[in-house]
């Protein structure tokens, strides 16, 4: 174990701790707007987590097999149960089929990930990809924001806070969607020609062998 790791354990700890913020069960915030509060810092520090283990393992030469196990493991385990409280804690910005769509589309991710793992080639995160993550992270956060305001105001600003998280939430799934077909346009070409190189090969080594045993055969 090191601090890397630590910092993605500490990511998976923070899960059900943000499911219980955004539980309606949960009573330890009686201040009507402490709990979306301590339920988005909790988010955003889970989320930083996520890409400064990355950066110190690589910094520090601290990269492990358990580490990168954990790393998606983490992302993906965040992801998801933000999007699944929040199907329950903010409906009217985060309906189910959206849920749906950006749940599945990190499943699809990771099985392309793992079938181009076994094929011996890596699929790296696009820009795309990230971005999609910043727009992820600002649309939970105004999701949960949004539940106790609709309003923000700083000094002299106002922030429309159910515009910014509808805004952000749609541009999100549709980011999510163009990624995931980027993602899977890039496994289609690397498997393709993984199946082609295959393919050349395959009448040399039958014309090889069907050779050995007319060798034999003699």
């Amino acid at each position: 174990m090191n601090l890397p790791n630590y910092l993605t354990l500490s990511r998976i700890a923070s899960v059900p701790l943000l499911i219980w913020f955004l539980s309606p069960k949960c009573m330890w915030f009686p201040v009507p707007g402490d709990r979306e509060l301590a339920a988005a810092t909790l988010f955003i520090l889970a989320s930083i987590t996520d890409g400064f283990d990355g950066y110190l393992a690589r910094k520090r030469g601290q990269v492990t097999t358990l580490g990168m196990l954990l790393d998606p493991l983490a992302d993906k385990l965040m992801v998801a149960a933000a999007f699944i409280a929040l199907v329950q804690f903010s409906p009217a910005i985060v309906p189910a089929w959206i849920a749906v769509i950006v749940i599945g589309r990190e499943f699809l991710v990771s099985g392309l990930r793992s079938i181009a793992s076994s094929e011996g080639f890596t699929i790296e995160a696009s820009d795309l990809g990230k971005f999609k993550m910043v727009v992820q992270i600002v649309a939970i956060v105004a999701a949960i924001i949004h539940h106790n305001w609709l309003e923000l105001h700083i000094g002299a600003f106002t922030l429309d806070v159910e515009i910014i998280a509808r805004t952000a939430m749609w541009f999100m799934v549709a980011i999510s969607l163009i990624s995931a077909f980027d993602y899977f346009f890039a496994f289609w070409r690397k498997i393709d020609h993984s199946v082609q190189k295959t393919r050349r090969r395959r009448p040399f080594v039958l014309s090889r062998r069907k050779k050995q045993a007319d060798a034999a055969s003699q």
